[in-house]
């Protein structure tokens, strides 16, 4: 009898669905698909609204992305050359999780910090009292 295969699971070590949340857990793609959300943007238009990025960073995401599917690459044949970037069918697909996160973090980053602050004096602490 034939074994049947299980579906995907990301807590599998060697499921390629990790690769997928790999890519889409980045924090440089879910700044790249929550602009692309408002709609098509050419290259400088993006870096400017995320803001930090840099050109090198942009490009390895949106290639990846644009391979994975989930962002498509237009080039018009005009001089200077114009290419737009806008997220696919399914690309849109992550706009509600991806602005759930980002929410997540937005609405929970002051408690964040302050166990943050919290852990670093305690470790200072546990420091000075071995010295």
């Amino acid at each position: 009898m034939a074994k049947t295969a299980s579906p995907p699971s990301v807590l599998e070590p060697q499921c390629p669905s990790r690769f997928v949340l790999e890519r889409i857990a980045d924090k440089w793609t879910a700044l790249v698909i929550q602009i692309l959300a408002r709609g098509t943007m050419r290259y400088a238009e993006l870096q400017r609204a995320i803001g930090g990025i840099s050109q090198k960073m942009l490009t390895q995401t949106l290639r990846s992305l644009e391979r994975d599917g989930l962002v498509q690459r237009k080039v018009h044949p005009v001089v200077p050359p114009k290419v737009e970037y806008s997220l696919t069918r399914l690309g849109r697909t992550l706009i509600e999780p991806l602005h759930a996160l980002c929410r997540w973090s937005e609405k929970h980053l002051a408690e964040l910090q302050a166990n943050r602050a919290r852990a670093k004096v305690r470790a200072v602490a546990a420091v000075a009292d071995r010295g």
